[in-house]
């Protein structure tokens, strides 16, 4: 049995987070804020002997990525890379929308159109099915696509890891909360993950991934 540990961060805040904008698949970069979590999460994690970086092949995340590493005094050993599956989800036709909006229009479905109540009415898979469902344009993930990608992200990230290897892995807010929804709903606050912050993760090619914290900004 391979075991890693991963140390997933959410990328530094964009301009579209700043802006309260949907952002999946779209991309915006760094503030000068994403640029300071970057190098925070960076600052926290040096003292970890990574065998690696993994980013999504979206722009935030491999710059967050970047500046992770450099802070790490193993840095010009590490090898990084790159795999979509680890991205965010696709909001489809939703992308770059008014983030309040989208969930007023998502909302409509179930006479509940804010974020807020449609989360803890129906939780974060259920909601994105709701988001698929509403897409005009059918191009919104909808939860078994979702996990099917993100699964197989997984599996790339064991397969270029040796057993028992530290990885630092950037991704997105609500890819790592459904992580946690999923393997440890227990630890979900009911809040976005924050920019910056860490979830640690145990990832086995035998056992379901165990959650060791979330969402950690120390």
């Amino acid at each position: 049995m391979k075991t890693i540990t991963a140390y997933f961060v959410r990328h530094g805040q964009t301009m579209l987070n700043r802006y309260n904008k949907v952002q999946g698949w779209i991309d915006s970069p760094l503030t000068d804020k994403g640029i300071k979590d970057a190098i925070g999460a960076g600052q926290r994690l040096a003292n970890v002997k990574f065998a690696a970086g993994f980013s999504s092949d979206s722009g935030r995340a491999v710059e967050t990525l970047r500046l992770i590493l450099k802070q790490n005094p193993e840095n010009i050993h590490l090898i990084s890379y790159e795999f979509p599956e680890l991205r965010e989800q696709c909001h489809g036709y939703f992308e770059g929308n008014d983030l309040s909006q989208m969930w007023q229009f998502v909302g409509e479905q179930v006479q509940t159109t804010t974020e807020t109540g449609i989360m803890q009415k129906f939780g974060l898979e259920r909601a994105r099915d709701l988001i698929h469902k509403a897409d005009l344009y059918g191009d919104a993930e909808n939860n078994d696509m979702f996990w099917k990608r993100l699964n197989h992200g997984f599996d790339k990230l064991l397969q270029n890891s040796a057993d028992q290897d530290n990885i630092v892995v950037v991704s997105h807010g609500n890819t790592i909360r459904s992580i946690i929804s999923r393997y440890a709903p227990e630890l979900d606050t009911g809040y976005p993950t924050q920019n910056g912050s860490i979830t640690k993760v145990i990832l086995s090619d035998e056992q379901t991934p165990k959650v060791i914290y979330y969402d950690h900004l120390n």
